[in-house]
């Protein structure tokens, strides 16, 4: 699946996921960093240990015990076992680390460089637009000048008072708007079609070029991860030949234990080669005795000796092994799910946000239709009723067309109504619900950042005022304000400066927030001329201010006034 294609619109999420693909690599990276550390401090304890326990005397005093050479063949297979923990921390640092490390370096100036054609297309993009604009106000303001001189030289060519010279005057003056007024059409014509050209290009051949980039980074970003994981378990694996010898040299040295060559070193060590003693004479020491006793005998004292004897048992130490078992980390890499209309893929309370979000910008489209459908509907009011101003027949694909848009925004937020409905019976019949779901005209708050999801910039946000059916006006029925201009105006302290004043045409009800309530044949002072949103700022003899429709009113500009 191609980014180009199906990820057109996703220029900040994409910079999101390449960014945080980078920083995943770094941190596999790091990882291993502090597993080869591991590794070598390990090796090195080891071969610390095995220093220790060393003989420290000469050869010819070393003990000959099959059970004592057993245990130093144990400790220099353990330090030939050391040295193997070091090649795989070495294999780790230099082949694993050093070249994810390097990796990383190439993928930032990689990602930068995409990056950077992106934000540059977008820019030239957004330049065309503002030219574009740029004549579309000019051609808008141009038109309203060509009508204005076209009313002055209608008034004085029928009016009787007027001398041809003025007469002439305004007609060249009117010849000149509508030439300047024709100028300004064609070029913004021209501003618009290589808008659009410029518009095509950008999302069916830069876009999509700088996105297959950043997929092909991205995917060999994930290939090499893969290796890694293979070099990673490679480096351990090659040396398990090499530490297996070393493990069979140590029951090699356990086997080689023999208590009885253990006793016989013993005897030929200890043997001094000497007969046991044999039995001990009878001195006699009586001869040179008088015998005064009755019987004048003496005897002699028989000893008899035990010359039984049995050897004590010996007893034979034991030695054991003890086996190392080791860990092999692995990560595992979740599959991406595709992305469905009906967000089914996200987890519900994803989801419901998802689809939340959608309804709320379907429904600010859907208002966008509707004020501009009000909007023609009253111009056609207009027309129909001031046919000099315009054919009312002319709007009427406009009106159909708008309607049209209308019944599709309904159709697609009923869709995602329904599958919002849905998701909010499931989660209320697992007790999960937190929050009851927002109607369809709420306008989102704030941002929402878990993965990949699409935010909205509430500083962009315009609350287009709501108009009711009024008599013919005519001028633009339903300018679109600045959103805070009402209010940023309204606060200041100094009363501005009365630079003209009008007489209302025809009544208005202002109803709407910043608007001011007139009656009709109403006097009121100007105090800031219309800016080309079809309001005029008036203020009432009483002090109230507030704006009226530019065209429902009759303006007398003061001479040496400045509008604001």
């Amino acid at each position: 699946m191609s980014w180009g294609t199906e990820l057109w619109d996703q220029f900040d999420n994409l910079d999101k996921h390449t960014q945080w693909g980078i920083d995943f690599l770094e941190r596999y990276a790091k990882f291993v960093k502090e597993r080869l550390e591991v590794e070598q401090n390990y090796a090195k304890q080891l071969r610390s240990l095995v220093k220790k326990y060393c003989p420290k005397r000469a050869k010819e005093e070393e003990p000959r015990f099959t059970s004592c050479l057993s245990f130093y063949s144990i400790l220099n297979e353990l330090n030939d076992y050391a040295g193997q923990r070091e090649v795989v921390a070495e294999e780790m640092a230099h082949k694993v680390y050093g070249e994810l490390m390097r990796y990383s370096l190439d993928l930032k100036t990689e990602r930068k460089h995409h990056l950077q054609e992106g934000r540059k297309a977008q820019q030239y993009l957004d330049h065309c637009w503002k030219q574009m604009d740029n004549s579309k106000r000019k051609f808008e303001r141009e038109c309203r000048e060509a009508e204005k001189s076209q009313i002055s030289y209608d008034k004085l060519d029928n009016d009787i008072n007027a001398t041809k010279s003025e007469v002439e005057k305004a007609k060249a003056q009117f010849y000149l708007r509508t030439h300047m007024a024709d100028e300004s059409k064609n070029e913004y014509a021209a501003q618009l079609q290589n808008f659009n050209a410029e518009q095509w290009k950008h999302f069916n051949n830069a876009i999509p070029h700088i996105f297959k980039n950043l997929q092909d980074m991205d995917e060999r970003r994930t290939v090499k991860l893969g290796e890694t994981y293979r070099s990673f378990a490679e480096s351990e694996r090659r040396v398990i030949p090499i530490i297996s010898k070393c493990l069979e040299g140590m029951v090699s040295a356990a086997k080689a234990v023999d208590e009885r060559r253990d006793s016989t070193i013993v005897v030929e060590s200890f043997k001094s080669g000497f007969e046991p003693p044999g039995d001990f004479p009878f001195e006699d020491f009586s001869q040179n005795l008088s015998r005064t006793g009755s019987d004048g005998t003496i005897s002699t004292p028989k000893g008899e000796r035990d010359k039984d004897g049995a050897p004590g048992p010996r007893s034979d130490p034991k030695h054991q092994m003890s086996k190392t078992k080791n860990k092999l980390w692995l990560f595992g890499k979740k599959p991406k799910a595709p992305s469905l209309e009906d967000f089914s893929h996200l987890p519900p309370e994803q989801r419901r946000k998802r689809l939340q979000q959608r309804i709320d910008e379907l429904s600010k489209e859907l208002q966008k239709e509707m004020d501009q459908r009000d909007a023609l509907n009253k111009m056609k009011d207009v027309y129909e009723k001031n046919p000099q101003m315009g054919d009312p027949i002319s709007l009427q694909p406009k009106i159909s067309e708008t309607i049209c848009n209308m019944e599709k925004l309904r159709s697609e937020i009923h869709k995602n109504e329904t599958w919002l409905s849905e998701v909010e019976g499931k989660q209320s019949s697992r007790g999960d619900r937190r929050h009851s779901a927002d109607n369809h005209h709420h306008t989102p708050q704030g941002r929402e950042s878990p993965e990949g999801s699409y935010t909205d910039d509430t500083s962009q946000e315009h609350h287009t005022p709501h108009h009711r059916t009024s008599p013919p006006q005519p001028g633009n029925p339903n300018p679109n304000p600045d959103p805070h201009e009402f209010d940023d105006e309204f606060d200041d302290d100094d009363p501005l400066p009365v630079i003209g004043h009008c007489k209302a045409l025809y009544s208005f009800d202002g109803q709407n927030e910043g608007t001011l309530v007139m009656a009709e044949d109403e006097v009121l002072y100007i105090i800031e001329e219309d800016k080309g949103d079809g309001w005029t700022r008036a203020r009432k003899q009483s002090g109230e201010e507030g704006y009226v429709p530019t065209s429902y009113v009759e303006i007398t500009m003061e001479k040496n006034s400045k509008g604001s």
